[in-house]
C-alpha cells in the first residue's frame, strides 16, 4: 500500500523525480499539473510524489485493477466507422485530473450563471421570440435550424422549465482561464461514464482517492434522482429512461444509469399515448409515465409531427406534450442551444437578458452570415477554424468538417474567402483553441496529453447543482483534435480535491428501518426478450448435449454412415443443425441471439450474467472456427456445457424473484419440454436403432438415475417413464409442465375473478392431461401432438403479455 506523503513534506519539495522528471508540457500552453515556473501545483504534489514511490509492477497491477473492473462491468462504447459499427472497450486514462475545489467553485458558479441563461434562451425562442426581435439573435440561425421544432412554439412543459440536465464541453486556454468550447442540452450523454470512471479509478489509487479528499459524485445523482421523482404527476407515474435502443453508441450508460437510479429503461415502441397520456405498455397492462428523460434527438420523439422516418419514436408523442401529461428532460427542442453559431451571440444575450458578463466565456466566434464579422474572419484566417454554422459539436467532434486556416495554402486561402462569401450564412469562425494539458500515462512516463472537461449540471429543488467532477477527455497525440473517442481519444476521472474531509455520499437509505418500493411494471418488451433468452439458452444446451452424444460414439467409430449416428443427425438436420463440422454454425447463432436479447435489457441484467453470457459466445465462435469432429468436439462441447451451466447458475441464484425471472424461466421450462418432446417422438419410434435409448439417458442427464430407479435394462417404456412422466425429473415433460404451470400462475392477469386466464387454463389442460398418462400409452402422434400444443400455448403467452 503506497500512502500520501506528509502535507508539509509534498509542499516544501517542488522537485519531480522518476516518471515526472522528464514531464515537460508544450510552450505556450498551459498544464493542470505543471504550473508556468515548472513547479508541481500544489493540489498535484502528494499524488505526483505517491506515482513516483511506486515500483513500475506496482503501477502495472493498479491500471489492470481498473482496467479488469471495466471488463467485467462490461462498460463499452460504440464506435462508426466506413465498416459499420462495432464494440469498443471503454478507453480508460488511469491518471485522473486533479483541480482545486476553489478553482472548481469558480468553474460552477460560471457554468450555474451559464445554464439560467440558457433556460432563458430556450423560454424565449419558443415562447414571445423577443431575441430575435430585438436583434440579439439572427432570424435565420432560428427559422434555418433543423433543430428548431415548430410544433413545439408556444407550449409550456409542464414541469415549468425547459432545461433540467446539461453539459458542458469545456478547456483551459493559454491564460489559465476556462472556456466553454460547446453546450450539450439535447440529450447529453457521459454522465454514467463519469460514474464508471470514478469506480475504476478508485480501484486503481484506493488509499490515495481515500485520503486526497475528493468530492464524491453520489449526492449530485441524489438530488436530481429526487427531482425527476418529484416531477410526477401522481405517486403510481413512472420515470424512465427513454433511449433510442442498443444500437446507440452510449447505450450501455443509458442501462447503466437507469439501473444506478432505479427508473424504467424505455424505448418508443414500449410505449403509447392513449386519452393524451403517455403509457407503458407492461405485463400488467398499460402504465402511466409522466417523467422521461430522453437520450435520444428530440426529432426522433415523435414521427407523427416532427421526422416521420423516425422507427424509435412514439406517435402522438408531441400532443402528450401539449396536455401537459408528460415532462422531458431536457424539453423537445431545447437540442437548438446546442447550435455552434449561437456560441457568437451568446456574451450579448447574457447582457441584455441576465444584465452581466459570462463568468464563463464561450470560445470567440463569428457567425458569418453578417458582412463585418466574415471580414474578421477573412483577416485573421491564420487563427480561425471555419465549421459548419448549424453544427451541434465542437470542432474536434466534427468528423473533420471543419478547417483550421493556419493549415492552409495561399492558393486555398482565395477559396476559402469566396466559399465564405457565398455560403457565409452556413459558416462560423472560431478561435483556434490550445488546449491545456494533463498528464497521462505513455510508455511508464507521466506525459502531457491535451484535454478537455466535460461537466454536468442537474436542476434539482435548490436550483442548479454541478457535478463535482465529470470526465476528463484525453488526446492520444499532441493534435487536441485527436480528443475525441471516435479518433482514439481517452477519458479520465475528475477529482475536484477539498482542503477538508468531504462526506462519504450514497444513493443508499441510511434509516434503521428501510421501507421497500414497490417492484416496478416489468414492459412487455422487456419480457419478450427475457422469455426468449431463456429459448435460445436452453436451445442451445439442448443441442450442445446432443451433439456431444454424437461426437463421443463418432470418435469411436469414425464411421458417420453407422445406424445410430445417421440417425441422429437426420434428426438434428430437421432442427436445422448441419454437421458441416466440429460447432455448428446455428449453435453459435443461438448463443449470438441469446447475447442479443440480454443486450436489449441490459438494465435489468447482471454485470455477472452479462460477462458470462458473452464468455460463452466468444468461446463457442472460437470453437466453430477450429474444433473437428470425435474427440476434440466432445471436448468442446463439454466445456460450452459448463461455461452455459455456469451462466445458469448466476441467473438461478442471484436473479430476483418477480416478474422478470419468470417470464426467463417459462421460456427455458418451455423450451427444455418442446426439446423432449420432439427428442422422445424421434428416437423412440419402432425405428429406432441400437443404443437409441441409452443415447437418449445420456442427452438427457438421466444415466445414474436410471440405474437407480429401474431394476432393469434400459427400455422404451423405463426411458419414457423417467424422461417424459417423471415429475421429480428435472428433464422430463412433466417436470417442465408443472413448472410452466406454477410461473403463469403468478403472472399478472392468471385469474380474474377467481377464474383462470386462457393461457393459464390451456397451461393446466396440458400438464393434467400428461400426468395421468402411463408409459405404454406414449407414442409418435402423442408426442407429435404435445409439441404442437406446447408451441400454441408460447403463441397463447405472446398474445397474452408480450403484444
Amino acid at each position: 500500500m503506497t500512502s500520501l506523503p506528509a502535507a508539509d513534506d509534498a509542499a516544501a519539495d517542488d522537485t519531480r523525480a522518476g516518471r515526472t522528471a522528464g514531464y515537460n508540457p508544450l510552450p505556450g500552453v498551459a498544464d493542470e499539473m505543471v504550473d508556468p515556473s515548472g513547479n508541481v501545483r500544489p493540489v498535484w504534489r502528494s499524488f505526483v510524489a505517491a506515482i513516483d514511490a511506486m515500483p513500475d509492477h506496482e503501477l502495472h497491477e493498479r491500471f489492470a485493477r481498473a482496467d479488469r473492473y471495466l471488463r467485467d462491468a462490461g462498460v463499452f462504447y460504440r464506435a462508426y466507422g466506413a465498416t459499420g459499427s462495432s464494440d469498443r472497450a471503454w478507453p480508460f486514462s488511469h491518471i485522473p485530473v486533479l483541480i482545486d475545489e476553489k478553482e472548481w467553485q469558480s468553474i460552477a458558479a460560471g457554468l450555474v450563471q451559464r445554464a439560467d441563461l440558457l433556460e432563458t434562451i430556450t423560454a424565449d425562442i419558443y415562447g414571445e421570440n423577443r431575441l430575435v426581435q430585438e436583434g440579439f439573435l439572427p432570424p435565420a440561425l432560428i427559422a434555418g435550424n433543423a433543430e428548431f421544432l415548430r410544433p413545439l412554439v408556444g407550449v409550456r412543459p409542464t414541469s415549468g422549465h425547459f432545461l433540467h440536465f446539461c453539459s458542458f464541453e469545456i478547456g483551459r486556454g493559454p491564460d489559465g482561464n476556462w472556456w466553454v468550447l460547446a453546450d450539450r442540452t439535447q440529450a447529453p450523454s457521459g454522465a454514467g461514464f463519469a460514474l464508471e470512471n470514478r469506480v475504476a479509478a478508485s480501484r486503481a489509487f484506493a488509499e490515495l482517492y481515500g485520503e486526497t479528499r475528493v468530492h464524491r459524485l453520489a449526492s449530485f445523482f441524489g438530488a436530481f434522482r429526487e427531482a425527476l421523482m418529484e416531477q410526477r404527476r401522481g405517486s403510481e407515474d413512472r420515470v424512465a429512461v427513454l433511449t433510442p435502443g442498443p444500437a446507440n453508441e452510449t447505450y450501455f450508460e443509458h442501462a447503466f444509469i437507469a439501473r444506478y437510479l432505479g427508473i424504467m429503461l424505455l424505448e418508443g415502441e414500449d410505449l403509447a399515448i392513449v386519452d393524451g397520456r403517455v403509457m407503458v405498455r407492461t405485463v400488467a397492462g398499460l402504465k402511466p409515465v409522466s417523467v422521461l428523460w430522453r437520450r435520444l434527438d428530440a426529432a426522433y420523439a415523435d414521427p407523427l409531427e416532427l421526422d416521420q422516418d423516425s422507427r424509435i419514436g412514439t406517435p402522438g408523442m408531441v400532443q402528450a406534450v401539449r396536455n401537459g401529461s408528460v415532462s422531458f428532460v431536457n424539453a423537445l427542442g431545447s437540442g437548438i442551444l446546442e447550435t455552434r453559431a449561437l456560441l457568437a451571440f451568446i456574451p450579448g444575450i447574457c447582457r441584455r437578458l441576465l444584465g452581466e458578463d459570462l463568468a464563463l466565456p464561450s470560445i470567440a466566434t463569428w457567425w458569418c452570415g453578417q458582412t463585418a464579422e466574415r471580414a474578421h474572419v477573412v483577416a485573421n484566417i491564420d487563427r480561425m477554424v471555419i465549421g459548419p454554422a448549424f453544427s451541434r459539436l465542437p470542432f474536434f467532434d466534427d468528423n473533420g468538417q471543419s478547417v483550421l486556416g493556419s493549415t492552409l495554402r495561399n492558393s486555398a486561402r482565395h477559396s476559402i474567402t469566396e466559399w465564405l462569401s457565398s455560403d457565409g450564412a452556413r459558416l462560423v469562425g472560431q478561435e483556434a483553441v490550445t488546449l491545456s494539458t494533463t498528464p497521462a500515462m505513455v510508455a511508464g512516463q507521466l506525459t502531457p496529453r491535451p484535454m478537455s472537461l466535460r461537466v454536468y449540471a442537474a436542476r434539482t429543488r435548490d436550483g442548479w447543482q454541478i457535478m463535482p467532477g465529470g470526465f476528463a477527455r484525453i488526446g492520444n497525440g499532441s493534435d487536441a483534435a485527436a480528443i475525441a473517442m471516435q479518433s482514439g481519444g481517452g477519458a479520465a476521472d475528475v477529482w475536484i480535491v477539498s482542503a477538508k474531509p468531504v462526506a462519504r455520499t450514497t444513493l443508499l437509505p441510511t434509516e434503521t428501518e428501510v421501507p421497500r418500493n414497490a417492484p416496478g411494471s416489468l414492459p412487455s418488451r422487456a419480457a419478450d426478450n427475457l422469455y426468449w433468452l431463456g429459448r435460445y439458452i436452453e436451445r442451445a444446451e439442448g443441442a450442445l448435449r446432443i451433439l456431444r452424444a454424437w461426437h463421443a460414439r463418432f470418435a469411436e467409430s469414425a464411421d458417420p454412415g453407422q445406424p445410430l449416428l445417421a440417425y441422429v443427425a437426420r434428426y438434428l438436420a430437421t432442427l436445422d443443425i448441419a454437421m458441416d463440422r466440429g460447432v455448428p454454425e446455428s449453435l453459435v447463432g443461438n448463443v449470438d441471439s441469446a447475447v442479443y436479447s440480454a443486450s436489449n435489457i441490459r438494465d435489468r441484467f447482471s454485470p455477472d450474467g452479462w460477462l458470462a453470457l458473452n464468455d460463452l459466445a466468444k468461446t463457442a465462435r472460437r470453437f466453430r472456427e477450429n474444433v473437428k469432429a470425435g474427440d476434440d468436439a466432445t471436448h468442446a462441447m463439454t466445456i460450452l456445457l459448463r461455461k452455459l451451466a455456469g451462466f445458469a447458475g448466476l441467473v438461478h441464484e442471484n436473479m430476483y424473484r418477480f416478474t422478470g425471472w419468470r417470464f426467463l424461466a417459462i421460456g427455458r421450462y418451455l423450451e427444455r419440454g418442446l426439446h423432449m418432446t420432439r427428442l422422445l417422438g424421434h428416437m423412440t419410434g419402432d425405428d429406432a436403432p441400437d443404443g437409441a435409448f441409452d443415447m437418449l439417458l445420456e442427452i438427457g442427464d438421466n444415466v445414474m438415475t436410471h440405474r437407480r430407479r429401474y431394476n432393469v435394462s434400459t427400455t422404451r417404456l423405463t426411458v419414457t417413464d423417467l424422461l417424459a412422466l417423471d415429475p421429480l425429473n428435472p428433464r422430463s415433460i412433466l417436470f417442465q409442465l408443472n413448472e410452466i404451470r406454477a410461473e403463469m400462475e403468478q403472472l399478472p392477469g392468471a385469474r380474474v375473478n377467481g377464474q383462470m386466464s386462457p393461457l393459464l387454463r390451456e397451461a393446466t389442460r396440458l400438464q393434467s392431461s400428461l400426468s395421468v398418462m402411463t408409459a405404454d400409452m406414449m407414442g409418435s402422434n402423442l408426442y407429435h401432438d404435445f409439441e404442437r400444443d406446447l408451441e400454441r400455448l408460447s403463441d397463447m403467452l405472446a398474445q397474452t403479455y408480450l403484444g
